[in-house]
């Protein structure tokens, strides 16, 4: 079974469009969800295990996560009781709220969506002063509802439960002019350091927005990305194409 699976993916890999040249991580298995920014990547897998890359080798990190991000504003995490942490020091320290996913991308702040779909917003000030208990968290309401949030230096892109697709502007402060509907579907989406934005929809199909610049944030279209398998989770950062099968294989494409 293992050899036919093997046999498979070779021939997965080879049918990938020739402008992304994809390779399996064959050093770790079954991730669930992965995040890369400012050249590090950090992953969870099925365990809801914490890993950070360093070279070619995934350490394991203590705790247990089903999400975690790295960015601008450092590395931070949710458990499975939606408890949010820091990496501080090695070791992660709880802050006040509860989320299901969060994001590190934007200019030193922070986001996320908690299990009712709202979403929130962390200042610059607050995220970077955090040390532990003791240091103020105030978190700011934004409007709508959102089930999937990321931001980057052009803007904050999210989705919500019928995956439709929103852009809001949103400054360190956590000021907002709303959200702005965009076209297409996606369950999930990433927006990378460089304002790059990426995203997976309820097919497992792979998404890339074009023309994004800082004066046309929203870009012009959606592009495909040709997978041989059903994706669930991608994040991208330094020319690095980093996506996660519904099957638990993980691959890192270049083009």
């Amino acid at each position: 079974m293992r050899a036919t699976a093997a046999v498979l993916l070779v021939l997965c890999l080879l049918t990938v469009s020739h402008a992304w040249d994809c390779q399996e991580v064959v050093n770790i298995k079954n991730l669930m969800q992965i995040d890369a920014g400012l050249g590090q990547v950090v992953a969870t897998d099925t365990s809801q295990i914490p890993y950070y890359l360093v070279g070619d080798k995934w350490i394991r990190l203590p705790g247990s996560l089903k999400h975690i991000t790295v960015g601008p504003a450092g590395i931070w995490g949710v458990n499975k009781d939606y408890a949010i942490y820091k990496y501080v020091a090695g070791n992660w320290v709880k802050a006040e709220g509860l989320l299901k996913q969060l994001d590190a991308g934007g200019e030193q702040f922070i986001v996320g969506a908690n299990m009712n779909d709202t979403p929130f917003c962390l200042t610059r000030s607050a995220t970077v002063g955090y040390k532990g208990p003791g240091s103020p968290l105030p978190w700011t309401g934004l409007p709508g509802a959102v089930k999937y949030y990321s931001c980057g230096p052009f803007g904050c892109w999210a989705v919500n439960k019928n995956d439709d697709i929103y852009l809001m502007s949103l400054n360190q402060d956590c000021q907002n002019n709303g959200w702005r509907h965009i076209g297409g579907k996606l369950s999930m989406i990433e927006v990378a350091t460089d304002g790059s934005v990426f995203g997976v929809n309820s097919a497992g199909q792979v998404y890339t927005r074009d023309g994004i610049t800082a004066s046309k944030p929203e870009g012009t279209g959606w592009s495909n990305i040709p997978m041989c398998m059903r994706m669930g989770h991608v994040t991208y950062d330094l020319g690095r194409l980093w996506v996660v099968s519904k099957s638990g294989v993980t691959m890192v494409c270049t083009h």
